[in-house]
Order: C-alpha cells, then sequence, then structure tokens
C-alpha cells in the first residue's frame, strides 16, 4: 500500500497511528503529497481530486480517501482489532474521531488564515471564531470525555492525540493545558506511547 501524505499533516499522522497499533505500517510505503489549497500537489491530485491528504492507495484497488475513510480500511484488515470496538462504544469512538478531526480542521484553517492569506486581508472576527471551536472542543476533552479517555485505546483516542499533538506544533505559545489537568494528563501518557513516538509531526 502507498500513503500520500505530509508530514506536518494530523490526518496523516492519525492514519499512520492506526496503523502502527494495527500491525500495518510495515505495509505501508510513505509518498510526500504535500502541497497547499492554492499550489495543490500533482501527486495528490492524481489520486484525490480534493487535492486533500492522505490518500491510500492498495494494492488491489482503487484510491481511499480521506484519514475517516482510511482508518475504517485498515481496521477491516484485521479482524480482531478493537480500535474500532462493537456496541455503543463504537459510536463513542467515531464521535470522539470526529471531535479531534474538528480540532485540526479549525487549526488548519487558522494556518491557511495566517499563512496563505495576505495580512491585510485576514478576518481576526473569524479566526476568533475558529479558536473558539477548539476551546469548546478542548473543554469538552478535559470534562465529558475524561471517562472515555482512560478507557481502552480507541480511533477516538488516535485523532484526539493527534489534534493536540497539532496545536503543540503550530500554536505551541497558546497554553490549552492550562486550564485542563485531565486532557494534559492524558495527552502525555498518548505520547509515550510506542506508535506516538515513531510518528511525531516534521515540517
Amino acid at each position: 500500500m502507498e500513503l500520500i501524505w505530509a508530514g506536518a499533516s494530523p490526518y496523516a499522522r492519525k492514519v499512520m497511528i492506526v496503523s502502527h497499533e494495527l500491525g500495518l505500517s510495515d505495509q505501508i510505503k510513505q509518498i510526500d503529497g504535500s502541497g497547499t489549497p492554492v499550489a495543490p500537489n500533482a501527486t495528490t491530485t492524481s489520486y484525490n481530486p480534493l487535492g486533500k491528504l492522505p490518500c491510500l492507495v492498495p494494492d488491489d484497488g482503487p484510491a481511499i480517501y480521506d484519514s475517516r475513510v482510511i482508518c475504517q480500511y485498515l481496521a477491516a484488515q484485521v479482524p480482531e482489532q478493537r480500535l474500532i470496538p462493537e456496541g455503543t462504544a463504537r459510536w463513542a469512538a467515531l464521535t470522539l474521531e470526529a471531535l479531534g478531526d474538528g480540532i485540526c480542521d479549525a487549526a488548519i484553517l487558522i494556518r491557511y488564515e495566517t499563512v496563505l492569506r495576505d495580512e491585510k486581508m485576514q478576518d481576526a472576527a473569524w479566526l476568533d471564531g475558529q479558536w473558539g471551536k477548539i476551546d469548546r472542543a478542548l473543554d469538552a476533552a478535559d470534562d465529558r470525555w475524561a471517562a472515555h479517555l482512560a478507557g481502552p485505546f480507541d480511533l477516538g483516542h488516535a485523532a484526539l492525540g493527534c489534534a493536540l499533538s497539532y496545536l503543540d506544533f503550530r500554536y505551541g505559545d497558546r497554553d490549552w493545558r492550562g486550564t485542563r489537568p485531565t486532557l494534559k494528563a492524558w495527552h502525555e501518557a498518548f505520547c509515550a506511547r510506542e506508535s506516538a513516538k515513531a510518528t511525531e509531526p516534521k515540517s
């Protein structure tokens, strides 16, 4: 399998963490597909017309995207896997994944606004709105999701861990830990996992 990815992408990292947790990482060849919305990568667009990462190219079929679909595909290759549990726990894991991905969505939109758009055209209110999404999601993770985070590692844990690490990677000057002790402690444990250490974000 080939994974079109970027070393800084939290979505690509989530896929790679899942592959490590499932024991599939050695079956995946990583191909750099770095680009931006205004300068998409030709390799990426040749597989995903949206130009978004990551994109998985299986050995025996067409390209698969986005990260949520790829994670489902990888999990399906390991029948005994527990990253996407059965029953009600499944919906909790997938909802937490959506929360983590939503943090990443907002953080990347902030990145695009501040890096790709001329400073005179940047919208402060819009940026504040994105940070508001992130702060609300972090508060929910620290409070309402605390019990789930204390349970077995699943896809939701992978997504949230990648989101928190991406905030550190791109916005290290913002102290998301200060008022969220539960989330702080959980993230420290996440970063100590072998799958997390093997997939730390890169510029």
